[in-house]
Parts: C-alpha cells; sequence; structure tokens
C-alpha cells in the first residue's frame, strides 16, 4: 500500500510515535511563523524556555494583524517583537511588507518541508506542496527551541479535480463548494490532498487560496502535489532551487474521497454567518450591498487584484458602496503600480488599503450599522468584521467587484466576456523589509524593548485532583474563538496584555461574563459542538486561564483551540452523552473527584450537584497531554522536561 503525500512528510518528519489511526505522533519542525496578534505572547513564551537561538530551518516573525496604531500599545509590541526577533534568530518582516501567509508563500515557503504558524490560515502554505499547520503561540514557542509539535495521527481525505473552471469561477469557489460538501466540522482530524487531473489547471495563488480555506473545515492540514505549477511559481520568484517534486503513490489509500468537477461549478457565496452557508450569487441578486472589500491572506495575489482591476477599469462603483483593496503583499503593491493597474483601481472609486489584514479581523473599515459586507475573505463570523449587526457574505474577487459596481450581490458571469489577465513570468524581488535577525556573536549585545502594555506570560497551576466548579458560562454550537476573544482595533492592542484583555472575553456573547467569572474565582464553561473553531489565538484559552477557568466541557472541539487549552493548563472534556448537555445550565455546581487517575484512564463522571447526578465525561489524552496539564501548562512541563 503506497503513501498520500502527506503521509510521505510526516514520515519524514516523524520523531515519536508511528502513523496508528488514534495515536499521538511528534514531528520535526523545519519553519514557523508568527503575526502580531499572536507573536507577542509566543515570544513571551520563548523567552520562558530559556534558551539563547532559536533551532528551526526559519523562523518568521509577520507585523500585519495589529497595524492600526491608536496609541502606542501596538507599536510597542511590533518594537518587541522586531528586538526579540533579532536577538533571537528570527527574520522579521516590518508592517506594510505584507501579510504574513502571502509573503511566506513568496519568499519561504517549500515544497517537502514542515511549518507550523501561530496563525489558523498557516496552512495556506500547502499550496506549494509544504505540510503547514496552524498551531498555538506555545507550541510555535517549542518548535523555536527545537522541540517536537505534537498532533494526533490524522486521517486523510482526498478532493479529487476533474475538469477546468469555467469562466468567472474561481478557486475561492473550489472551497466554497468543499464547505458545502463538509461543513465547517468535516474536515476536523484530517489532511486534505487535492488531487486528480483538475489540480493541473490551478496556479499556485490559486491553490493557496483553497489550502487556507482548509482551516474553515476545520482541517488539521491541505496539500497539493509539487509539479510543473509549483516550479513556474518558484522560479517566478527566483527560487527555483527550493522546488522538490512530489506526488501520492498511485496505490495510496485514503478514508475519504470526494470529487468535484470544476466545469459544473458556478460562483457561490457564503452567507451570514459561517463560511458554510452556501448559496449561489445569481439567488442572492437581490441582496443590496452597502460595502465590499477584496484582499486578505486568502485572495490577495497579483492575479486575483489583476483581475479585479481588469473588470473595473473604465468603471466606476456604484455610489451606495464603499470598496476597499488591500495587497497581500508589497511585491503585489509594487507591481500593480508598475503595470498601471492601481491607476485602474484607484479610478474606478476604491480606497486602497496597507498589505496587511485589516477588515478581516475588525482592524478598520468596519460597515455600517446592520449593513451588508461582501468579502473576499476566509470567515464571516458574526460581530468580527467589528460591527456587531453587520451581515458579511464571503465572495470570490470576480463576485465581490461585480457586487462592487452594482451595489447587489452580482453573478460576475453577467458581466459579459472574461477579462483577458497576464501574470509575468518573473516577479519583482524586494526584501528590504526582511530583516534578518543578528549573527550569534552579535545577539548578546542586543537589548530586547518591552513596552508598558507587555505584561507577563500567565501562568497556570498544576491540575488538582479534586475540583468544586459552578457553570460561568452556557453556549451553543459553533462557538468560534472571536466569541471566546474577540478581535477588531479596540482589543486587539491587548494581545500581550492578558488582564487587560479578559475584560472583553466572550463579550460577543455575554459582557457580565468577566465580571462574574472574577467573582466566582474558579468555574467551568460549557459549550456545544465545534467548540473554539476559527482562528489559532491562544489568547482564548489565556484570557480564561486568567478568569479562573479550570474546564470546559462540550459536545466537541475544534483541534487548535482543544490543544490551547491543555497548554494553558484548561481541562478539555466532552459529554459521552450528548444529551447531557441539555441538563446543564448557568449557576449549576459540578464537582470532579479523582481527577488525576480519571484523566490517566480517560473517564471523568463529574456530579451535578442539583440533582445529585452523575455525568459521563472524556477526553482523548495523550502521556504527553496529561503531563501537561499535571503540571499547569506547557511552559511549565517544557522546563521541567526540556525542549
Amino acid at each position: 500500500m503506497g503513501d498520500t503525500i502527506a503521509q510521505k512528510m510526516l514520515k519524514a518528519h516523524l520523531l515519536e510515535g508511528d502513523l496508528t489511526p488514534g495515536g499521538d505522533i511528534a514531528l520535526k519542525i523545519d519553519q514557523t511563523l508568527t503575526q502580531d496578534a499572536t507573536g507577542t505572547m509566543a515570544y513571551l513564551a520563548l523567552e520562558n524556555i530559556g534558551i539563547d537561538r532559536v533551532r528551526t530551518e526559519r523562523s518568521v516573525a509577520y507585523i500585519d494583524h495589529n497595524t492600526l496604531q491608536c496609541g502606542f500599545e501596538n507599536a510597542d509590541d511590533h518594537q518587541y517583537i522586531q528586538s526579540v526577533a533579532k536577538k533571537y534568530g528570527v527574520w522579521f518582516s516590518r508592517p506594510g511588507n505584507g501579510i504574513c501567509h502571502q509573503v511566506h508563500l513568496e519568499r519561504f515557503a517549500k515544497p517537502g518541508k514542515t511549518l507550523i504558524g501561530s496563525d489558523s490560515h498557516t496552512p495556506t502554505a500547502g499550496g506549494i506542496g509544504m505540510l503547514a499547520i496552524g498551531a498555538g503561540g506555545m507550541d510555535v514557542a517549542v518548535a523555536m527551541g527545537g522541540g517536537a509539535y505534537h498532533i494526533p495521527v490524522p486521517k486523510m481525505f482526498l478532493v479529487n479535480l476533474s475538469g477546468k473552471l469555467s469562466p468567472w469561477v474561481t478557486a475561492k469557489d473550489v472551497s466554497l463548494e468543499l464547505l458545502r460538501i463538509l461543513t465547517v466540522k468535516g474536515g476536523v482530524g484530517s489532511i486534505i490532498e487535492w488531487g486528480g487531473e483538475g489540480v493541473r489547471t490551478l496556479t499556485v495563488p490559486e491553490r493557496a487560496t483553497i489550502t487556507n480555506m482548509g482551516a474553515e473545515l476545520g482541517a488539521t492540514a491541505s496539500i497539493f502535489p509539487s509539479d510543473e505549477q509549483t516550479l513556474a511559481f518558484l522560479r517566478a520568484q527566483g527560487r527555483e532551487a527550493d522546488f522538490v517534486p512530489l506526488q501520492s503513490d498511485p496505490d495510496a489509500v485514503f478514508d475519504k474521497v470526494i470529487d468535484i468537477d470544476l466545469s459544473n461549478l458556478k460562483p457561490l457565496v457564503a452567507c451570514p454567518h459561517s463560511p458554510d452557508n452556501i448559496a449561489s450569487a445569481e439567488e442572492k441578486s437581490n441582496v443590496a450591498v452597502s460595502q465590499v472589500c477584496i484582499g486578505s491572506c486568502t485572495n490577495s495575489s497579483l492575479r486575483d487584484m489583476l483581475r479585479v482591476a481588469a473588470i473595473l477599469k473604465g468603471k466606476h462603483i456604484a455610489d451606495s458602496v464603499s470598496l476597499s483593496i488591500s495587497p497581500g503583499s508589497k511585491q503585489v503593491f509594487r507591481m500593480l503600480a508598475d503595470c498601471g493597474a492601481l491607476s485602474d483601481l484607484i479610478a474606478s472609486g476604491a480606497r486602497i488599503l496597507e498589505c496587511a489584514c485589516g477588515p478581516c479581523i475588525g482592524m478598520g473599515f468596519s460597515p455600517v450599522s446592520g449593513g451588508i459586507s461582501v468579502r473576499t475573505f476566509n470567515r464571516s463570523f458574526e460581530g468580527r468584521s467589528g460591527t456587531r449587526d453587520a451581515q458579511v457574505y464571503l465572495a470570490s474577487p470576480e463576485t465581490a467587484a461585480a457586487t462592487a459596481l452594482t451595489g447587489f450581490i452580482t453573478d460576475p458571469r453577467t458581466l459579459g466576456a472574461y477579462p483577458s489577465v497576464s501574470v509575468p513570468e518573473t516577479f519583482l524581488i524586494d526584501d528590504s523589509a526582511l530583516l534578518p535577525p543578528a549573527s550569534p556573536e552579535e545577539a548578546s549585545a542586543v537589548a530586547i524593548v518591552r513596552g508598558p502594555n507587555i505584561r507577563p506570560f500567565p501562568k497556570g497551576e498544576p491540575l488538582p485532583d479534586r475540583l468544586k466548579l459552578p457553570v460561568s458560562l452556557k453556549v451553543g454550537d459553533n462557538i468560534t474563538t472571536d466569541h471566546i476573544m474577540p478581535a477588531g482595533a479596540k482589543v486587539l492592542p491587548y494581545r500581550s496584555n492578558i488582564p487587560q484583555m479578559a475584560d472583553f472575553c466572550f463579550g460577543v456573547v455575554d459582557e457580565t461574563f468577566p465580571m462574574r467569572a472574577k467573582a466566582l474565582g474558579r468555574s467551568c464553561v460549557v459549550g456545544g459542538s465545534n467548540y473554539g473553531q476559527g482562528s489559532s489565538r491562544e489568547h482564548a484559552a489565556l484570557a480564561p486561564l486568567y478568569l479562573g477557568v479550570r474546564v470546559v466541557v462540550a459536545k466537541s472541539f475544534a483541534r487548535i483551540h482543544a490543544a490551547n487549552l491543555i497548554n494553558a493548563g484548561i481541562l478539555p472534556l466532552t459529554f459521552d452523552d450528548p444529551n447531557d448537555y441539555d441538563a446543564l445550565q448557568e449557576g449549576d455546581v459540578l464537582t470532579f473527584s479523582n481527577l488525576h487517575e480519571a484523566i490517566h484512564q480517560g473517564k471523568v463522571t463529574t456530579l451535578l450537584e442539583r440533582t445529585n447526578r452523575p455525568i459521563a465525561l472524556s477526553y482523548p489524552l495523550s502521556k504527553r497531554q496529561i503531563r501537561i496539564l499535571l503540571a499547569g501548562g506547557l511552559l511549565a512541563y517544557t522546563k521541567e522536561a526540556g525542549v
């Protein structure tokens, strides 16, 4: 029996365990990336580990999230990250250089290598044949220190592509079609490989759009073969030497196979408030729109931007629409300017934003009250735009551009002939905003700069053998990390200040939660299915930790968030019988006894004090995760065990 691409890469990087389903494996990590919304905590964690230099082949710190500087906080974080990166051997991508996933794809991603990043859309690099996985900042810090990255053995899914995309149908529509098929929970615990004859028709930027949105499926990673398209992209970036061919074996076996005929697809949109709420653009043609946003790590490549410029050339956006465009990198921005496409965008009435995440994380350009915004982004969660009652639709750049022209969600096929766009065979290379670290000899003289907003990394405490916890909050299904720890211009400046940030915890769900949790001291949160989906932000674990949450009980967890809870020293547990969820309510008291023995056995029974009813719970913890919880979190465990 042959191997899939992912299995080949897992075996090549395996440090512990084997690929037996249900087991835990430890992987050698070649590269890491961080961004500034999660990076400060990752580097505070790295400092806590106690090494003097990173031990990866390449680690890069990007500044792309917190770029609105309305006070000193974001600027101070950037200064801290730049200084710690220089000292510890990490490359630093300056503000304005671009979005981490776009820049990493252009300049650093390599087929056949492993990458983990403190951002859930790190799998974008799978578009170039890299095994790229989103992770919490503490896991990234351990990997930078030379430690292994641990994951459960993933299942292998194959999406078999046939045919060729029709005019006006895009890679974004492929992603939305798979979300329609699998839903936001359908990829949990899997690596999605893309194969079939249709793969050859997709360029690396198109593939990266698809792997980027694998995160919305809950997948551990998504990966494409490394082939002639990969070689062409690397050659255009002046990195032909990084090319390695990668294919699955002909007799590789997959746990699930999904067939998609590209020629049958049509322009799609994801409706509020979930990426899997799919409809055709044609079906939604009566929806009036007040805002359109084009960009983000999903759709900000040169190819995307040139296509949008061609659609808008010589036309003007509707009077009712405000249009923003965010190029993905300085490379893209400069090439748009050099070829004249930038002028076409500006003339259309678009507002050009900097090369950053911006509106995707609610960092500026929020919609009007009750507004409808069409975005080429990857997430449409309630409140994420910065406007709580806004309605966000996700669409391709082509659909978004057509919508900006008409003021209504528009099937771009109604615009007529598909504009011809030529992407240069050679890209402009300017790495002046990528700052190398100090040499090992110079590093000792580098001073780390800490502003007053940068607080120490919060510390967990060893898991007690007995806990009596009131339920401080009960929430429903598909609670995202945006619900738990919101993003946006008001909150993101406190990413390095957990005590301050904790005051916003669960603010989208219940603004009274932080005060109530503090008053209770220790407590438990109860959730529905797919709890913690979305961003990899470990703040969604660290803020509850600071507020005294010691246990989270849910119907099921998203992979990264469950790992982040464990790393923070919070015990995740799932209902053996999902119907027991209905028996619990806010204010109930749960007693957990003999926890140490119970978690070793994988079975925990809690007693509901109000009815004296036992409730059976479980969670498949590895031996290492048990040791992490008993130590009081990953940092404490790492100090005890060493990286």
